[in-house]
C-alpha cells in the first residue's frame, strides 16, 4: 500500500515537472547572449544523444522550427540507486503544438501491459527503461501509442525540487486550509520552497474535490515557477537555476533545439491539457497489470495524432 501511494506521489509531482521543464526549456534562448557560458555549460551537461537514433521512425523528415511543426517530448521519471539502473516509474508524453498554442499531456500508468520493443515480450511498460535504458523506453512508448517520439527528458525525481528552490521558491494562492508531511497551508497567498512545493502537490485524500482540487495546486506551482522565471531577480540567479537543471536532468535537445524551441513555440504552454489513460487491472501470472483496450488506445493515438497535425 505505502509503494502505490509513493509511485501517486511521483506521478503526481511528474505532472508539474513536465510543464515546468518546457518552459524552462522554452526561456533558455532568452538569455542566452547574457549568460552564453553558463548556460552552454549547463546544456552540455544535460545533452546526453541516443545512438542508433538520430529521429524517429513515424517521421517521414525532421522537424522543421521556423515552420512551427508540432512535436513530441517523452518525460521520464526515474529514480536510480547505486547498483541499480532503476526504472522509469512515471512517463509522460508531452505534444506540443504552436498553431493552436497547447500542450497535451498524456500519463502512462507504469503498469500498463506492452511489448516490450527490442526485448521481444510482453510486460509493463516501465520495465523498458531497466532493459534498455531511454532507447527502449522511447521505441516501446512509440509503439504503444503509434505515434513519433521526437525527444525525450529524464529526470531525477528526489533533485527537482532543487529546481524550484534555485528559483527562489514559488508563490501560489490556496484555497485549502490543510498539513500534509509535517507542513501546514494555510488559505492564502504563501509562498513555497521546493519541499514545501512537492508536499503542497501531493495532497489527494484529505481534498474533498480528489484530483480537481490537486490538479488546481499544480498549477498554482507551475504559474508560480513561471512568474518567478520570468522575473529579472531570478535571472540574476541563473548560475544556481542552470546548475540545479544539469544536475538532474538529461536530454537530447541541443543548444540550437532549444534556441529554436524558444524562438517559435514559446507562446505553446499557454493552454495545457491533462489526458487520462483508462486501463482495466488485470492479474496475469500471479502478476498485476493494467490493461488498456484497443477502443482506448485508438481514441488516444488519435486525438495525440490530430494534435501533432500528422497525416
Amino acid at each position: 500500500m505505502k509503494r502505490q501511494k509513493k509511485t501517486k506521489k511521483k506521478k503526481s509531482w511528474l505532472k508539474i515537472i513536465s510543464i515546468t521543464l518546457l518552459i524552462f526549456l522554452a526561456a533558455g534562448g532568452a538569455y542566452a547572449y547574457s549568460v552564453y557560458h553558463s548556460l552552454t555549460k549547463a546544456v552540455n551537461t544535460m545533452h546526453t544523444p541516443i545512438e542508433d537514433r538520430p529521429i524517429s521512425e513515424k517521421r517521414q523528415k525532421e522537424i522543421a522550427y521556423a515552420q512551427k511543426e508540432p512535436f513530441s517530448v517523452l518525460i521520464l521519471g526515474v529514480d536510480e540507486r547505486d547498483g541499480d539502473s532503476g526504472r522509469s516509474d512515471t512517463m509522460i508524453v508531452l505534444t506540443v503544438n504552436p498553431d493552436t498554442n497547447s500542450v497535451k499531456m498524456l500519463s502512462i500508468p507504469r503498469d500498463t501491459r506492452t511489448d516490450i520493443i527490442g526485448k521481444n515480450k510482453v510486460d509493463k511498460i516501465n520495465h523498458a527503461y531497466a532493459f534498455g535504458g531511454v532507447k527502449m523506453s522511447m521505441d516501446t512508448v512509440e509503439n504503444f501509442l503509434d505515434i513519433p517520439l521526437d525527444y525525450y527528458v529524464k529526470i531525477n525525481m528526489e533533485g527537482f525540487q532543487d529546481i524550484v528552490d534555485s528559483v527562489g521558491g514559488v508563490e501560489v494562492n490556496n484555497d485549502l486550509d490543510f498539513s500534509y508531511g509535517g507542513d501546514h497551508f494555510p488559505i492564502g497567498k504563501i509562498k513555497l520552497d521546493g519541499a514545501e512545493a512537492l508536499n503542497f502537490s501531493r495532497m489527494r485524500y484529505e481534498d474533498p474535490r480528489g484530483d480537481f482540487g490537486r490538479q488546481y495546486r499544480q498549477r498554482e506551482i507551475i504559474q508560480g515557477v513561471i512568474n518567478k522565471g520570468a522575473s529579472f531577480a531570478t535571472l540574476t540567479n541563473y548560475s544556481t537555476i542552470f546548475d540545479a537543471l544539469s544536475k538532474n536532468i538529461e536530454t537530447n535537445l541541443t543548444f540550437s533545439q532549444m534556441n529554436d524551441i524558444q524562438k517559435h513555440y514559446r507562446t505553446a504552454a499557454k493552454k495545457v491539457e491533462q489526458m487520462e489513460m483508462k486501463s482495466t487491472g488485470k492479474r496475469i501470472d500471479g502478476i498485476y497489470y493494467g490493461i488498456v483496450s484497443n477502443e482506448e488506445k485508438q481514441r488516444i493515438h488519435d486525438e495525440l495524432k490530430a494534435h501533432l497535425e500528422l497525416k
